[in-house]
C-alpha cells in the first residue's frame, strides 16, 4: 500500500542528556552536560526554527520530564518529545504528568511511547516481563492513557493493568492529548503502532529497508481504518564539501579502539529489540562496513545504541537524501550531531534553507540585524547569501 509523499516536513533536534562531545567512546573532547549547556542547545533549537527536540530516556540519561520542565519556560515555539514508559509508570500518573506539562508549555508537548528493549535495564527498573508481555502492557497502558486525556472517567480491567474510577481533572491544552510517537520493528510493536499511535518512528536504515517497513505499518494501519504519520531518527554530519564531511565522520570515531567497540556490541546483543538488531546488522560491529548506502554511514552505531546511522555529505547531498526519505512518506525528521550545540547551528545554516519545512526558520521571513547569513560588511553593507556550486 502506498501513501502520497508529504509536501512539507518537520525537522527536530536532540537534547544530549546522556553526554556530549567531539568524539565517540572517549572522554577526549567531552563536555559536561549540565543545565546551562542544555539551555544553550534548547535555545539554539528554538531560535533556529527546529520543530522540537527529542529528549532520550533510560538509566543512561537525565530524567526527560524534569529536563523538559526546566527548559520549556525558556523557549517560545520549541516542542518537547518526552517519553512515557509503560510498565514503569502507571497510565494514570503518566496522563496527569502529560496534561500538566502540556498546560505549562502551552501545548508544546509531544509524547514518545517507549516500551524498552534491554531486559537487563528493565530488570533493574523492576520489570520482569517478556518481549510479548511488554507490548501487551503497552497496549493496555495506551488504552487507559488515551481515554483519560480524552476526558473520560475510566474503569479498566486488563491482564496487566487494572484501574477503577481513574480520571484526569485538569485537561491538556492539545485536544485529546499530545500526539503519540512510537518506534518498534517487531510484529508486536507494529501492531501497537497501527492501532494506537499518531506518528510511527524508524531509525535511519537505508531507504529500501525503510520503505519495506513502512509498507507493513501502512497495511496494518489501513486494516484498522487508520492513517499514520511517519518519522525517522538520524544523526547528521554536514560540511560545505563532501570530503570535509567524510573526514569529520572519520574523526568522530578516531579514538575508538576494538575493545570499546566489542564492549558496546556485547551490550547490544543482550537486547531483545528487533530495531536494535536491525541497526547492528548494518555494520556487524566492524569498521569495514560503515558506508551502507549513498551518504549513509553506520559508524555511530559501533558504540551507541538506538539510532546508529548518520547522513554524511555536503548540504545538497544531505538535503537530497532527506527528500528521498520524504518521498517514502516521512514527514517528521529527528536529527542530532556531535557536539549538539555546534551541529544544531551548522545543520540549520547549511541544510534547512534547502528543505520544504512546515515549521522552521526557512519557512517564514526573519527580520534580524545580520542578514541572516553573517555580520555586516564594513559596518555598512548587508551581505548577500552566496550559494555553493558544490
Amino acid at each position: 500500500m502506498t501513501q502520497q509523499a508529504p509536501d512539507k516536513i518537520n525537522v527536530s533536534w536532540f537534547l544530549p542528556t546522556h553526554g556530549d562531545g567531539r568524539y565517540l567512546g572517549t572522554t577526549e573532547g567531552g563536555r559536561p552536560v549540565d543545565l546551562p549547556y542544555l539551555q544553550q542547545v534548547a535555545l539554539a533549537a528554538d531560535s533556529l526554527g527546529y520543530y522540537g527536540v527529542l529528549i532520550p530516556t533510560g538509566k543512561s540519561c537525565e530524567d526527560s520530564w524534569l529536563v523538559a520542565s526546566a527548559l520549556a519556560p525558556l523557549t517560545r515555539r520549541l516542542r518537547y518529545l518526552v517519553a512515557v514508559r509503560p510498565g514503569l509508570q502507571p497510565p494514570t500518573l503518566a496522563a496527569r504528568m502529560a496534561a500538566t506539562l502540556d498546560r505549562l508549555s502551552e501545548g508544546r508537548l509531544l509524547i514518545n511511547v517507549v516500551t524498552g528493549g534491554d531486559p537487563v535495564e528493565n530488570k533493574g527498573d523492576g520489570i520482569f516481563l517478556s518481549h510479548s508481555e511488554r507490548y501487551q502492557v503497552t497496549r493496555e497502558f495506551l488504552d487507559v492513557y488515551t481515554r483519560l486525556l480524552r476526558g473520560e472517567k475510566v474503569d479498566y480491567h486488563g491482564e496487566h493493568i487494572h484501574v477503577e474510577g481513574a480520571e484526569v481533572l485538569f485537561p491538556p491544552v492539545q485536544e485529546n492529548g499530545p500526539p503519540l510517537y512510537f518506534g518498534g520493528s517487531s510484529d508486536a510493536a507494529i501492531d501497537v503502532a497501527a492501532e494506537q499511535i499518531d506518528s510511527y518512528l524508524t531509525w535511519g536504515e537505508p531507504p529500501e529497508l525503510v520503505a519495506e517497513k513502512l509498507a507493513v505499518v501502512r497495511e496494518r494501519a489501513a486494516a484498522r481504518g487508520r492513517t499514520l504519520q511517519y518519522g525517522i531518527r538520524l544523526h547528521v554530519i554536514v560540511r560545505e564539501t563532501e570530503e570535509e564531511a567524510w573526514a569529520a565522520a572519520d574523526r568522530l570515531i578516531a579514538h575508538l579502539d576494538d575493545d570499546t567497540i566489542a564492549q558496546a556490541q556485547k551490550i547490544f546483543a543482550r537486547m531483545d529489540s528487533a530495531g536494535q538488531a536491525r541497526m547492528s546488522a548494518l555494520h556487524q560491529g566492524s569498521r569495514d562496513n560503515l558506508r551502507i548506502a549513498p551518504n549513509l554511514w553506520a559508524g555511530v552505531g559501533l558504540v551507541r545504541g538506538g539510532a546508529g546511522t548518520a547522513l554524511v555529505g555536503n548540504p545538497q547531498q544531505v538535503a537530497e537524501r532527506i527528500r528521498e526519505y520524504q518521498a517514502l512518506g516521512i514527514s517528521n525528521f529527528i536529527f542530532s550531531g556531535y557536539p549538539h550545540l555546534e551541529e544544531a547551528h551548522r545543520f540549520a545554516e547549511l541544510v534547512m534553507p534547502l528543505l520544504p519545512l512546515e515549521n522552521g526558520a526557512s519557512s517564514k521571513a526573519r527580520s534580524v540585524n545580520t542578514g541572516p547569513f553573517g555580520e555586516t560588511i564594513g559596518g555598512d553593507k548587508r551581505p548577500v547569501r552566496q550559494v555553493s556550486a558544490s
